[in-house]
């Protein structure tokens, strides 16, 4: 049973490691999470998630309001928005289902709030196994 609890300073060298595995540079080549600062942050606009199973983690979701989160990524979108990112963090572990569990959890947290009425996410345009998997979740 794949479980998601939040992400804290002692995920830093694990999330470190994930960043440098080449399936997870593949889906986002230039994208610097500045973990040393991020994971010691906690804005009410965002969840940083570990999944785990049995304990063992396998991969990282983070939650935002993109109305709220200040770089101002998303622009200006309406209010009761989430965004949504997710990786499987070693490559042993694709293929297997976790992906699917983990995003139906974090579609479940993003519903729990009856004013959210959309998740956004934004695969690479070169990421077509990524479009294949939110595509299978409709």
């Amino acid at each position: 049973m794949i479980n998601l609890r939040p992400a804290t300073p002692a995920d830093l060298k694990l999330l470190q490691h994930w960043d440098q595995q080449p399936h997870v540079i593949a889906a986002d080549p230039n994208d610097d999470w500045y973990w040393e600062v991020e994971l010691s942050r906690n804005p009410d606009w965002r969840e940083q998630l570990i999944a785990q199973i049995e304990g063992r983690p396998i991969g990282f979701v983070q939650i935002i309001d993109p109305a709220r989160e200040e770089s101002r990524y998303w622009r200006d979108v309406t209010p009761d928005l989430r965004a949504i990112d997710i990786w499987i963090g070693e490559e042993t572990d694709l293929g297997k289902g976790y992906g699917t569990r983990m995003m139906q959890l974090a579609l479940a947290r993003c519903f729990a709030d009856p004013r959210v009425t959309t998740v956004l996410i934004d695969p690479l345009a070169s990421n077509t196994r990524a479009h294949r998997f939110y595509e299978r979740l409709g």
